[in-house]
């Protein structure tokens, strides 16, 4: 009977040991992962008038976003999706010093290098690889004289037991976008080839659980890219199913939240659910622009399989026009309100007041709104494009002038008009510069970028001039209302952005004719409204 008892007894043993292990083995499988996620910063360290976004509030909601899901026993990334700088005169006068010092405060682990990373020469950005205390990621941009990554192309990250490997990724529109003074030493390659072929070299070295991408290459539903580069969308479908487990992106400045497979949520605003992209096994998501929302992913992996158990968009004190009782519109907090942190609002509060000296005061008088909103000068004809042309006209006395859509940054309120507004439409220090035609070269030139179509960057801003396409050719041009004589000279005004290049434009530099001055485009439209004010929008209207 005792030995019965002790067989017993061992046998039971045995067994609630091998159940534990059990246990022990299948919770060692199971793994918790939160990415955090935000892109296009565009200079956006301080809240705007209405106190919305600011980094300060951003980093009181990540805090408490990172500190809850470590708690859940959550491994935790923070990834930005690039384009930093630009936008905004207060980080732009300082090469977007504040921006990036306040990002590595709030605790980024890595970003993607942004085409605007490259609106300053080089070594400005290699000060911002030095102010940032996490890497700064592209695999496929080369340096042309060596032929390696101009850039640390990928970093593995291993937190809470997980290995995830993060591969930053950069637009090669770069290439027509980016300004060509400053990035004519490097090479964008083409994302696919580059990421799977590094894809595979990482998972042969280190055998990630998970692997990232974070690019900055536009989401295009449907991959309708249209005259862009290729996106994230292409980019997922390209490669072998799942090489990606996710894509954290930027530069098409939007929230990826979809209805149905490759259909937008055209509905979504802040405060409301968002479901992100999926492509070939992989997810696809981006946060808007600005820090106006923080994305959280939570994901869970058991046995090697990840699954996305929520997703949101988080706004970061944005306002949402509500309706009244009384049939009014008042604004209202889509969110609670989000405190912002008090040592980095202190912090950041020193870089506003020294950006803000620089710009004080105001210049002059517009009576009614100038269009440069994006969704406008990238589609049509704007007042603000020909007050912009007329001005660059005026410093080199042209015939007629040209800039493309993409170069203008934001729009001019009506009333009192201020260098910072200045600065706002014209961040990036162009030159002007003319050119003067001959009458046949110049009709050669315009059958090229009078064939650039509405939403990209390229899209053809003009004034005094006009002209007509029929079956994809040019049939007609008028140049201060009379037909171009191809027999006469005609002086251009452009500015030395497009001239070198810029967004897809004909190369002008080298040609006979061809002259820049020191004058640059922000000098030029401070000018102008000195001299002219009040501005009248009437005389400036596209017809």
């Amino acid at each position: 009977m005792r030995i019965l008892l002790s067989l017993f007894l061992l046998l039971s043993i045995t067994a609630c040991s091998n159940q534990t292990s059990v246990q022990q083995a299948d919770t060692a499988d199971i793994h918790y992962l939160t990415i955090l996620h935000t892109n296009d910063n565009h200079g956006r360290f301080w809240h705007n008038e209405k106190g919305e976004y600011g980094m300060a509030a951003r980093k009181t909601l990540i805090d408490q976003l990172r500190a809850d899901a470590q708690q859940q026993g959550h491994a935790v990334l923070l990834l930005s999706g690039g384009d930093i700088n630009t936008g905004i005169p207060e980080s732009d006068l300082q090469f977007a010093e504040p921006d990036f010092k306040g990002m590595s405060l709030i605790g980024y682990d890595a970003m993607a290098i942004g085409n605007h990373e490259f609106d300053n020469p080089l070594s400005i950005l290699k000060q911002q690889q030095q102010w940032a205390n996490f890497p700064l990621l592209s695999a496929n941009i080369i340096d042309k004289k060596t032929g390696k990554n101009a850039f640390q192309a990928y970093k593995i990250f291993n937190k809470q037991g997980l290995k995830i490997a993060v591969i930053g990724l950069t637009t090669t529109d770069t290439a027509k976008i980016g300004n060509p003074q400053y990035i004519g030493g490097l090479e964008f390659q083409e994302p696919v080839a580059i990421t799977q072929s590094l894809a595979e070299k990482i998972k042969a070295q280190y055998q990630p659980d998970i692997t990232i991408a974070v690019t900055h290459m536009g989401h295009y539903v449907n991959a309708n890219y249209g005259i862009n580069a290729p996106g994230d969308v292409t980019l997922a479908r390209s490669l072998p199913a799942h090489t990606l487990d996710m894509i954290i992106g930027g530069h098409s400045q939007e929230p990826v939240c979809m209805v149905a497979e490759n259909v937008t949520d055209e509905n979504f605003k802040p405060g409301l659910a968002c479901k992100p992209d999926q492509q070939n096994g992989t997810w696809i998501m981006q946060a808007h622009e600005w820090g106006k929302y923080v994305g959280k992913a939570e994901f869970k992996q058991e046995n090697g399989v990840l699954t996305l158990l929520d997703y949101k968009l988080l706004p970061v004190n944005l306002y949402l026009d509500k309706t009244q009782t009384d049939g009014s519109i008042k604004p209202e907090l889509a969110n609670e309100y989000i405190k912002p942190d008090a040592a980095l609002k202190t912090f950041l509060a020193d870089y506003q007041a020294k950006g803000a000296k620089q710009i004080a005061g105001e210049i002059g008088y517009v009576d009614a709104k100038l269009e440069g909103d994006r969704n406008k000068v990238r589609y049509q004809q704007t007042n603000l494009a020909r007050v912009i042309v007329q001005a660059q006209m005026n410093v080199v006395g042209a015939d007629f002038g040209i800039i493309s859509g993409g170069g203008i940054r934001d729009s001019i309120a009506a009333g009192e008009v201020s260098y910072k507004d200045i600065l706002k439409v014209h961040p990036f220090k162009n030159r002007i510069t003319y050119i003067d035609w001959q009458g046949q070269e110049l009709w050669d030139y315009l059958e090229t970028v009078t064939s650039f179509p509405p939403n990209s960057g390229a899209y053809l801003q003009y004034h005094k001039l006009s002209f007509e396409r029929n079956d994809n050719a040019l049939t007609k041009v008028m140049i201060n209302g009379k037909a171009l004589d191809k027999s006469k000279t005609y002086r251009m005004s452009i500015n030395s952005y497009n001239a070198s290049g810029g967004d897809g434009y004909p190369v002008l530099i080298n040609y006979k004719g061809f002259i820049s001055t020191d004058e640059t485009d922000t000098q030029a439209l401070k000018r102008f409204f000195i001299e002219n004010s009040p501005v009248k929008t009437i005389e400036f209207a596209p017809k």
